[in-house]
């Protein structure tokens, strides 16, 4: 299973639409969103998207009521998925993640530092595909997770 990772997105609508082709380009199965979406508009945009995203609340997505609106599935993390396969912990920070969870997880996928983590470590993946906004780095990232190798792949889709 290939899985799209899109995280930050800052209201920065040409790095959303972008991202949205590369992962149309690439047949993605899934989409994940650790949040950090910020307003309702943004989030039209990722709700026309035709396959499944999955996302929770980042610190910035101050109008919840509103983006709770245009994607009912929007929650506060941490979420647990089986996708491929495979346990994904979900969450918008990584300093949220309860050990707990982390133990249970296979890949651990935050946002929030608006840098790049693609590690393996003691056998389990820790990915933050960095901002797709660009707004802090100047580098509109997303990753594409393979559960079957489970490793992941950074690519900047500058708009």
């Amino acid at each position: 299973m290939r899985i799209g990772i899109i995280s930050d997105t800052h209201d920065r609508l040409p790095a959303i639409e972008r991202a949205r082709l590369f992962f149309q380009e690439r047949d993605v199965d899934a989409i994940l969103h650790p949040g950090d979406i910020v307003a309702p508009f943004a989030a039209k945009i990722l709700s026309t998207w035709p396959i499944p995203l999955y996302v929770t609340y980042g610190n910035n997505d101050g109008e919840r009521k509103g983006l709770k609106q245009v994607l009912p599935q929007i929650q506060d993390g941490p979420l647990h998925l089986e996708l491929g396969a495979k346990r994904i912990l979900l969450h918008h920070s990584i300093d949220g993640c309860n050990p707990k969870d982390v133990t249970w997880a296979d890949a651990i996928v935050t946002g929030h530092t608006h840098e790049v983590t693609n590690e393996l470590r003691d056998g389990k993946l820790f990915l933050n595909p960095g901002e797709c906004c660009g707004w802090v780095t100047s580098r509109c990232t997303v990753a594409i997770l393979d559960t079957e190798s489970l490793a992941a792949q950074i690519i900047e889709v500058n708009p």
